[in-house]
């Protein structure tokens, strides 16, 4: 039996054999030669079926990058705002981060003078290729507007507020723009409203918490600022189609 879990840091897989499958965020993954896999901090992890599997990874925290005088922690790889997890490669590519992956594995081996400068030095290499890979793979290219540059501050923004600030009127305050002109440029960009954003962030929070936390569904609700029990439980189930026990019991089934 294999527990949720959440990790604290980013994490990189080169897949080279083997076959496996696991869970991010409750989305099915088959690991597989020739893909690279990534996942961010606090996203919950599940492995449905471990079997051998051979490769290379890449994980650091997000301290590692401080101070970013290279602005890596914007990278679309890092910040995903796709929601992705598996880059598809070329034999090319594949050859390319490998290497480079190697020589990132044995600077950390030999901790030499200056290490964490020439780590770094290499990580904005990867970082910077892969967010190529991502650009190629999600999006149709690296034009950033006025408008996708406030949705990228408003989803920022949702992951350090999401708990404390639950209104559009909230975050426009934040950005300094009109809740009205927010919620217009969110949709015009992601086809939702900023409302919709905001509960689908909360909501997620509170699918992983009842997934791996063992929290009574009060104490979640009020982690994620809901000071009314009976209210967070409506919130869930209009959101989800069921209440939070319900999830609780039907996911932790699944699984277990």
């Amino acid at each position: 039996m294999f527990l949720p879990h959440r990790k604290d840091y980013y994490f990189f897989f080169l897949s080279k054999k083997g076959h496996s499958r696991h869970w991010i965020d409750f989305v099915s993954y088959e690991v597989k030669p020739g893909s690279l896999y990534f996942t961010l901090p606090h996203q919950v992890h599940l492995k449905e079926r471990l079997e051998p599997v051979e490769g290379i990874m890449v994980a650091f925290t997000e301290e590692f990058l401080l101070p970013d005088h290279m602005g890596l922690k914007e990278l679309p790889i890092l910040q995903n705002p796709e929601d992705g997890h598996e880059l598809k490669l070329t034999p090319g590519e594949i050859t390319f981060l490998d290497n480079l992956m190697q020589q990132m594995m044995q600077e950390y081996q030999q901790e030499q003078g200056w290490q964490k400068n020439m780590l770094q030095s290499y990580l904005s290499v990867f970082l910077v290729q892969l967010s190529r890979l991502y650009g190629r793979q999600f999006t149709s290219g690296p034009t950033v507007t006025n408008g996708r540059r406030l949705v990228k501050r408003m989803k920022a923004l949702l992951e350090t507020e999401y708990a404390r600030l639950h209104q559009v009127n909230d975050y426009a305050q934040l950005l300094n723009v009109t809740p009205g002109h927010l919620n217009d440029t969110i949709k015009e960009h992601t086809g939702k409203t900023a409302i919709a954003l905001i509960h689908e962030r909360l909501l997620l929070e509170a699918k992983r918490a009842l997934f791996h936390a063992n929290l009574s569904v009060k104490e979640i609700g009020g982690q994620l600022g809901f000071e009314d029990a009976a209210y967070f439980n409506r919130f869930f189930k209009r959101m989800a189609g069921e209440t939070p026990l319900q999830f609780r019991g039907a996911i932790r089934e699944k699984y277990h």
